[in-house]
Formats: C-alpha cells, sequence, structure tokens
C-alpha cells in the first residue's frame, strides 16, 4: 500500500448511485467549472447491475430527472414511460389467478407530467458516462475514514483505492450518497432506526427483477370501460394482509424486464418465510397467483431481501458542511415511490448552499438551517404515510380512502411546492411547517383503523383519480391552477398559495365524508370532527390571503411565462406579410409551348 498527497477539491461525492450521480450533474450545470470528485468502487459494468428498490419515479423525482438534469430526450430513448399508479386487492383471498379477480384502482389517463420506469442500473452507469465526459473525476475506491471538521474548515476523507492507494481527498463540502453504508450516519451518530424511531414502522423487503416476460399473461390491450392507457404500464400495486407489492416493467424489446417486489410488516409477515427466492415465489403463489404465473419460467436476474430497510436521521445538511442524501439519509417504504422525490429536493438544497457559499454565504446559516428543517420535515412525513400500514393494507374500503387523502397532499401541496421551487425560500419554509397535518393524519389513522377492527360501517370504494368522488368536480390528480398549461416554471412563480389554500378546503370536505360514510350521523356530530374541520377551514383562508398576496402584490405585473410574453410582442412587432412564398426555382418560366411538348 502506498501513501499520496492530499488533493483539494470543491465537492466531495461519496457514492456513485443515483443520488450521487445526480447531484452531480445538478452540480456541473449549475455551477460551471465546478471541481467534483466522486468515490464509488465498482467498474461500470457492477454499476449496470441492479440490487436496490426504486425504479419507479413520480411526477417531482420525473421532472426533476426531466428538466433539471436534462435528461427527458434519454428518458424517452432508453427507459419506460409510466402511466401513473394502480392499486388491487383480491376480491377473494383463496382466488387471485387473473387481474379480473381483484377490486382495481386504475389510472384513467396519462398523467399530466410525464413520469418514467427506469432501469436503475442502466440509468446510473449512463449518468455516470455523461458525468465523466462533463469533467466529473472518477476516483475507484472505497472510503477508509473521515475527518469532519468544525465550521468552514475543509472536510477530508481517506479513500483506498482499488490500486490499493491510499488517497486523502479535502473539500469545501462533503456528501455522503453511499446508501446504507451511512458513512456520515455511523462517524456521527446520525442514524435512527428501530419503530420508536418511526411512527411504529416495521417492515422488510424481498423483490425479484425478471426477464423475458410476457405481458398478455396479465392483461392484453386496454379495458375500454375503466381506462384510456396501458394498464400493464402502470406501477401496479397489489394487497394482502400486511403486505403490498409492486409489479414494475423495467425493459422493453427484446428483454422485457420487470421488477416484482413485496413490502412486508413484521406484525404479520415473518422475515424468515421471505428470505430467499422459492419462498417470495411460494408467497407469490399462494397470495397473488396471477403475479406467480406472470414470472414463472422466467430468467431471474437478481434476488434481494432486506429485513429491516427503514430508517431516519436526525440531521441531512450539517453546519460544518457535510451532508447525508438519499438513502444515506432516510427511507420508509416504497409504497409511493418517494424516494426519488426525497433525493431532487436535497440534491437541489445542496447545489444552492454550495452555490451560496461560493458567492458571499451570508444567507448561508439561514439557507442551511431552513433547508435542514425542511428535509427532515419531508422525510419524517415520507415515513409517517406507512404509518399503521400493517393493521390495514388488506382492506380495499379503508385503503382506498387513505389513498385518496394523501393523494390530495401529494398533488395539491408537495408537487406545486417543488415544481416552484419555494423549498428554496427560508420564509415559505418556516411558514409551511407551522401548517404540518402529521397529528390530524394520526387522527385520520386512528379512525381507519376502526373501521378495520369492527367499529362504524364498511367503507365503499374510493377511487383517487375520479372526479365525481367529493365534492365540485374535484379530483386529487388534478392541479388546482394552470400553471402546467403556462409554463408556470420560473422559481417563485405559480401561486402554490392557492393550491394549498383548495387542498385544505377539500380535506375538509374529505373528513366530513368520511366521517358521515363511517360512523354516520354520531361521527358527523362529534365535536373532535367539527372542531378539525374548523382548523382545516381556518387554515385554509388564512393561506387564501397568501393567494391574494401572491396575484395583486409579489407578481402584479410580472408574466406567467417571460418567453411566451416576449414572443407575443416580437409577433406583434413582425408587421404585415406579403401573401406569398420565397422564390425557391432559379431557371425562367419554360414557354406554353415548351412545357406542351415536355
Amino acid at each position: 500500500m502506498t501513501d499520496s498527497a492530499v488533493q483539494t477539491w470543491d465537492v466531495v461525492i461519496m457514492g456513485g448511485g443515483f443520488a450521487g450521480q445526480t447531484q452531480a450533474r445538478h452540480l456541473i450545470r449549475q455551477i460551471p467549472g465546478i471541481r467534483i470528485a466522486m468515490v464509488e468502487p465498482r467498474t461500470l459494468e457492477e454499476i449496470a447491475t441492479i440490487h436496490k428498490i426504486g425504479e419507479s419515479t413520480v411526477e417531482i423525482a420525473a421532472t426533476f430527472l426531466d428538466r433539471e438534469l436534462g435528461l427527458y430526450d434519454y428518458l424517452v430513448e432508453n427507459h419506460q414511460p409510466k402511466v401513473g399508479l394502480a392499486f388491487h386487492w383480491p376480491r377473494s383471498t383463496d382466488k387471485t389467478d387473473s387481474i379480473e379477480d381483484y377490486a382495481s384502482l386504475w389510472p384513467a389517463r396519462s398523467p399530466t407530467l410525464p413520469s418514467w420506469q427506469i432501469h436503475r442500473g442502466r440509468f446510473e452507469r449512463d449518468l455516470m458516462q455523461m458525468n465523466l465526459a462533463d469533467g466529473l473525476t472518477w476516483i475507484r475506491g472505497k472510503v477508509a475514514d473521515m475527518d469532519l471538521t468544525p465550521g468552514a474548515a475543509k472536510n477530508t476523507c481517506t479513500v483506498v483505492t482499488t490500486d490499493d492507494e491510499t488517497i486523502t481527498l479535502s473539500c469545501d463540502h462533503l456528501v455522503d450518497a453511499a446508501g446504507r453504508v451511512f458513512l456520515t450516519g455511523r462517524k456521527t451518530d446520525n442514524m435512527l432506526v428501530g419503530p420508536k424511531n418511526l411512527f411504529g414502522l416495521k417492515n422488510g423487503t424481498a423483490w425479484v427483477r425478471v426477464s423475458g416476460v410476457d405481458r398478455t399473461r396479465f392483461i392484453e390491450g386496454i379495458d375500454a370501460d375503466r381506462t384510456h392507457t396501458s394498464q400493464y404500464y402502470s406501477t401496479n400495486h397489489f394487497f394482502g394482509a400486511g403486505h403490498w407489492l409492486w409489479m414494475i416493467p423495467i425493459g422493453m424489446g427484446d428483454n422485457r424486464e420487470l421488477s416484482l417486489g413485496v413490502m412486508y410488516h413484521h406484525d404479520v409477515i415473518k422475515g424468515k418465510d421471505l428470505d430467499s427466492e422459492a419462498k417470495f415465489k411460494a408467497f407469490l403463489k399462494a397470495n397473488h397467483k396471477v403475479l406467480f404465473d406472470l414470472i414463472e419460467g422466467c430468467p431471474v436476474e437478481d434476488f434481494v431481501h432486506w429485513s429491516r430497510p427503514a430508517h431516519y436521521c436526525k440531521k441531512m445538511f450539517s453546519e460544518d458542511r457535510w451532508y447525508a442524501l438519499g438513502d444515506a439519509a432516510y427511507f420508509g417504504d416504497a409504497f409511493y415511490s418517494q424516494g426519488t422525490s426525497t433525493i431532487a429536493f436535497a440534491v437541489e438544497s445542496i447545489t444552492e448552499l454550495i452555490k451560496t457559499q461560493r458567492a458571499d454565504g451570508a444567507d448561508w446559516e439561514r439557507k442551511r438551517d431552513a433547508y435542514n428543517r425542511f428535509n427532515l420535515w419531508w422525510g419524517a412525513n415520507v415515513v409517517h404515510l406507512y404509518r399503521d400500514h400493517a393493521m390495514q393494507l388488506g382492506d380495499p374500503g379503508v385503503m382506498s380512502w387513505r389513498i385518496y387523502l394523501e393523494y390530495m397532499w401529494w398533488f395539491g401541496a408537495w408537487v406545486p411546492t417543488y415544481l416552484g421551487k419555494f423549498f428554496l425560500d427560508p420564509k415559505y419554509v418556516d411558514d409551511t411547517l407551522s401548517f404540518c397535518q402529521r397529528h390530524f393524519l394520526k387522527e385520520v389513522y386512528d379512525d381507519l383503523n376502526r373501521v378495520v377492527a369492527g367499529e362504524g360501517n364498511r367503507l365503499p370504494f374510493m377511487d383517487c383519480y375520479r372526479a365525481d368522488q367529493l365534492a365540485f368536480g374535484f379530483s386529487p390528480s388534478a392541479e388546482h391552477d394552470h400553471y402546467l398549461e403556462n409554463v408556470e416554471s420560473a422559481p417563485g412563480r405559480l401561486n402554490v398559495y392557492k393550491s394549498l389554500s383548495k387542498t385544505f378546503f377539500f380535506v375538509a370536505l374529505w373528513w366530513l365524508r368520511f366521517q358521515w360514510t363511517a360512523f354516520g350521523l354520531g361521527g358527523l356530530l362529534r365535536w373532535r370532527t367539527w372542531r378539525r374541520v374548523g382548523s382545516l377551514l381556518w387554515i385554509s383562508t388564512f393561506i387564501k390571503m397568501g393567494d391574494l398576496r401572491h396575484v395583486w402584490w409579489r407578481k402584479r405585473g410580472v408574466p406567467r411565462n417571460p418567453t411566451f410574453s416576449a414572443l407575443r410582442e416580437e409577433v406583434r412587432a413582425m408587421g404585415p406579410r406579403r401573401n406569398e412564398p420565397e422564390p425557391w426555382v432559379t431557371e425562367p418560366d419554360a414557354t406554353p409551348t415548351e412545357a406542351a411538348s415536355a
């Protein structure tokens, strides 16, 4: 083993997976000339293999990849478009031979914002090659140790390369994107695990990836009475007692690859009963035979089992200029495919902090504190979304109402917050955190547990994609403003306050409808019901003032889209045009006699 001199970098990224590669690309695109070293021990061929969760993207992650990283054309040409999320519960648990044996919620149309099913290995390999071409330095090796120094002093990490050389990397900013190795988590005692720290969550996961799938074993064509889209190319969720499964197509053409996995809860299912490929397939055959038949006989690319995947961290963005990103920070459950969206929030926050420090640094600590609180709060909400899943997953009435409510928050609050870059505004972060509704969601989940336990009435199916389920033609997946049609993509431009105000209003209506449906007049007349309605409506009204302030003060006279506004005036100034095309024939016209003889 040999030692080399200290190398100095602007940023060192530990880990070359999805989180590390997207962070590198975002920094390269946002800060020209930045010097980045990435520590990653695998070869490109090894990176292209996949042994991790996370092929499905949703609106936030997809927009991050498309718009922020400039990968739209690459994704169209190399990965599978996704047609939303679909949800399926067996009508009878002892008959699951075909999709017709399930009560299903299908996306009725293609999503307004495109999203993707990505082959993680190929994506990460390709992104590594793009980043290397744009100036990233790749150091093949493993981090052996770190020295995290206080304040603005440079941090260092010691790397043992694949050539058995020891290198010390000094940097202004150190990013831990090494996933479940928990480099900063172990160094700083930063990780929280176990149900006491995770709102009672005790889950595990197992999955296979197979090739050569015949999709017609699942469904052929579309069900024209239910949807305008392909049903196979959704992220399909299958439910049962204490578990749900994902079915994600990740390859087209001759390979026809498929990812099929289960998230299970230890309260209901023992991890030792799913810790091998044979046990996993036996579980499918007994509980979801349609999925067993779909992959039976297909070559298996990999099988992975994680007994305890969930964790959470105490700090993501340190005042000492190190950052925990992706799985190095937290993971709850794959249910809503939010892992890559959490990375989108964090990557853009880190880039903004580095840009601020490299400018004058005056607002660095203010932003760091706000971004750290926002990302931790978002992460806690992501974990909290899976509270009481162990009890509720197998009940289609209960879960469909729950999904409907959680879709309301996603499309009404989180998506516009991301698209408008409001999460990078410390003042907005302060205001938003004060409206946290985690306590309300606990109240909802407690009442749903009562329904599962036999109290109150059985709940009918609630379809999160239809516009005739609540009131006023409301659909949870529709935006509350025309910010997509008007391409209001400048930071802070779209009216997030309008979306938030309407979301709180419709959540209040959902709460009333739920109490009436589940518990009848007694539930509707409870003081607790109306106290919560009053709170939600008060917040809706308060945020409505922000809506008016945004329209009449902050953005008055500011075009929704400066590019289109300039184009309008450019066309106005063009003046009249002659009604004939530009000449294109260079030879004189032939005489009539010559034309006839020709």
